[in-house]
């Protein structure tokens, strides 16, 4: 780790305190045994202590937040910070150049930076030929703009003067286990056991290989996936022994498997040694039973070939009492369903999911899924206790669950003259109705809804004496039904009595007088039509 605190400050204090109390008591016992102190004194005596243990403590913080800071300052100082005047010497200069490009406002931009900063460190205590670099690209924009930087943050390895785009994760691990993997050095080979104690120390996640000897197809389709992949260290042994530190039910040669620091640690390659074949494994075995979506890691959950994922909104207080007990629900789906869990107090990471089900102001444990490949989302909309959430996990699998649409609680239509049509009514007033809908499909962000609001209002006024039509309106915002496939706003649509699985598209740019005579041709009869005007 980038930051760590010396261990001697609790040591101190105690020596500290111990002398303190011994010379006060030394003190006490010195004194004339038939006078006492008065007890003012003594509570003086104690608050004295008070403050100087106080004070040891803050004094220590201050030392240490000031270490801390000074060690990530040094790691900073590693990045070469490239301007106008050097960036095209280095790029040109060297063989690998991994470069920042950032902005000094960029939120992620800050974010990224200490581990970009680690990263550093990492690659240049391994002997990495590689020299880091960051640019601020908004103060060098002409720079920028020749080094292909386009957005904040942009990581690029540049090779012999040549960008690639980075396409790893954003820790400092990942950075490191990228670089190194594009630079040459795809796979960490492993020959003794102290190697592999040091080796599991310093990896969260890797792929260890055992081959009788490095060479054969099985071993290159093992090196091929180690060069394919941009994620994870892959590690190499052809001894037993070392391999069993690292995995250790391992009991054969030609043996892949993927270690996790996470329950469900070990998990072994079952298939023939070919690299596509290894790849999909890594990819459907990589995440955790239950991954915590970040911003960092977003990108690679999205992407995941696991398209059926569920996903838990709790407070991180609450989580912790389901996250057992989810973990072995999640054992028992796994490679079929990922089980993704975000903090629902995370508005930047939980308001955007929770908006497309119309719950962006819930605060407790929700339960909802999305099935990736076809764009349906799915709530549970019983209690979120572990046996509601395998039940609904079941029922993604075998389709018994129904795809969920949002919508909002049913209106009072009393007096309405253009009725207000939620989700669970679009139904029942529009396509079941006996009658002519004329329907207006409105967002509150819309600029040009409102003009055509106004316009709904007059011709429902005007052809209020007409009993097989209906005026209404539904925010498309907030409402949702699988025949109400809509982008535009504002939309007009005339659901025709009979011919409901057919709506007319009016247009929104015709006049009221426009509209009401198109109106009269669909609905009225053609002798009554000629005589209706606006």
């Amino acid at each position: 780790m980038l930051f760590y605190r010396r261990p001697t400050s609790s040591f101190l204090l105690l020596i500290l305190t111990f002398v303190l109390l011994l010379s006060s008591f030394i003190n006490i016992n010195a004194s004339d045994p038939t006078s006492s102190e008065d007890d003012s004194d003594d509570l003086e005596q104690l608050l004295a202590l008070d403050e100087q243990e106080d004070q040891l403590q803050q004094d220590q913080e201050s030392i240490s937040r000031f270490s801390e800071a000074e060690v990530l300052s040094k790691a900073q100082r590693i990045v070469l910070e490239l301007n106008s005047d050097n960036s095209k010497r280095v790029i040109d200069g060297n063989e690998f150049v991994f470069l920042l490009g950032y902005a000094p406002w960029c939120v992620r931009s800050a974010e990224l930076m200490p581990h970009f900063a680690e990263a550093a460190t990492s690659l240049k205590e391994l002997g990495s030929p590689i020299v880091m670099a960051k640019l601020d690209a908004e103060r060098y924009p002409k720079v920028a703009s020749l080094l292909d930087i386009k957005g904040f943050p942009t990581l690029l390895l540049f090779v012999n003067g040549t960008p690639q785009a980075y396409t790893g994760g954003f820790s400092a691990e990942e950075m490191v286990i990228w670089a190194r993997k594009k630079t040459g050095v795809p796979v960490i080979r492993i020959s003794t056991v102290n190697e592999a104690e040091d080796f599991l120390k310093k990896y969260h996640m890797f792929v260890i290989g055992l081959f009788e000897k490095f060479g054969g197809s099985d071993y290159e389709a093992f090196v091929k996936a180690a060069t394919a992949d941009n994620e994870i260290q892959f590690a190499e042994t052809n001894n037993i022994e070392v391999a069993k530190v690292l995995y250790p039910d391992i009991k054969d040669t030609n043996f892949l498997g993927i270690v996790k620091n996470e329950p469900e640690r070990y998990t072994s390659y079952e298939g023939t040694f070919e690299m596509e074949n290894i790849l999909q494994f890594l990819d459907y075995n990589k995440f955790p039973l239950v991954t915590k979506l970040t911003e960092l890691n977003s990108v690679r959950v999205y992407s995941s070939p696991v398209k059926l994922q569920v996903y838990v909104f709790a407070k991180a207080d609450d989580f912790k009492a389901l996250l057992e007990p989810l973990q072995d629900i999640a054992r028992k789906f796994i490679t079929k369903i990922m089980f993704v869990y975000i903090d629902i107090t995370d508005e930047n990471l939980s308001k955007p999911f929770l908006t497309l089900f119309g719950l962006e102001e819930s605060k407790n444990t929700l339960v909802t899924a999305f099935d990736n490949k076809g764009t349906s989302k799915y709530l549970l909309q019983s209690d979120p206790t572990p046996s509601n959430i395998e039940e609904f996990s079941s029922g993604l699998l075998d389709g018994s669950i129904s795809t969920y649409f949002k919508s909002q609680p049913i209106p009072d239509n009393n007096n309405a003259s253009v009725l207000a049509v939620v989700g669970k009514t679009f139904d029942d007033l529009v396509l079941s109705s006996p009658k002519n809908v004329l329907l207006e499909v409105y967002t509150p962000w819309c600029i040009n809804c409102e003009t055509t609001s106004k316009q709904v209002e007059k011709l429902a006024k005007h052809f209020k004496s007409l009993d097989d039509l209906v005026f209404a309106k539904i925010d498309a915002s907030a409402n949702e039904h699988p025949k109400l496939q809509v982008n535009d706003f504002p939309s007009l649509f005339l659901y025709k009595a009979g011919d409901k699985d057919n709506p007319i598209k009016l247009s929104t740019k015709s006049g009221s007088k426009e509209l009401a005579s198109f109106i009269n041709k669909q609905v009225r009869p053609k002798d009554q039509a000629a005589k209706d005007e606006l």
